[in-house]
């Protein structure tokens, strides 16, 4: 049985040429920044307020993304602090030209720390 992806979709997005690096695929850079975003959005309703990416712990790509995939990002949470919550942010993508059209491309550990308005960590409310 294939894998299926773990934690919630938090967003979708369609992969573009202007993503591309040098060599025709998606730029990993581009591919890093939809994951943090689905992290910061996710993060932002436990927290209910701004929060910062402050580390990630490791990323591994597995596959290449290539231009007109859909990038779905899954986002499930690892641990929380008083101030900071680790997430675990997998991507998949949708290929609609495949027969197995979806698999895991890339999943990382994310780190964000609940800020203030001058940007100090403050408490994550129970």
């Amino acid at each position: 049985m294939p894998d299926k992806p773990k934690g919630a979709l938090t967003i979708q997005v369609l992969a573009m040429p202007a993503d591309t690096n040098p060599a025709g695929d998606i730029f990993g850079g581009w591919l890093l920044s939809q994951m943090d975003i689905a992290g910061g959005v996710f993060c932002r309703k436990i927290a209910k307020g701004r929060v910062v990416t402050v580390a990630l712990e490791e990323t591994t790509f597995n596959h290449p993304v290539f231009i007109g995939d859909t990038l779905c990002c899954y986002v499930s949470l690892v641990r929380q602090g008083r101030t900071s919550l680790t997430v675990r942010i997998e991507a998949w993508v949708n290929r609609e030209y495949e027969r197995d059209g979806s698999m895991k491309v890339t999943e990382g550990l994310y780190t964000y720390v609940k800020v203030d308005d001058e940007r100090r960590p403050i408490l994550i409310p129970a």
